[in-house]
């Protein structure tokens, strides 16, 4: 029953995924500014990028830290 209910929602969660629309992430004012890079001293495009490599790499941290102790409590129990 478990089983049959996980498929369940994962093909609901397929078929609603679907029928979203797509949408701006920038505003046409954040979006332009961005794309004329380091231009006249504007560093709004080095920000941006680097807000994105910052959320990028939290979550491999935090996965990686889990890991990492999942690891060292199985590793420590068997011997």
């Amino acid at each position: 029953m478990k089983k049959a209910l996980i498929i369940f929602f994962l093909i609901i969660s397929v078929f609603a995924e679907s029928g979203t629309q797509t949408a701006s992430a920038q505003c046409a004012m954040c979006a332009i500014s961005a794309e004329q890079g380091t231009k006249n001293g504007n560093t709004q495009g080095k920000g941006i990028n680097s807000g994105v490599m910052y959320l990028m790499a939290i979550p491999y941290l935090l996965i990686g830290g889990l890991g990492l102790l999942w690891y060292k409590k199985f590793r420590t129990s068997k011997s």
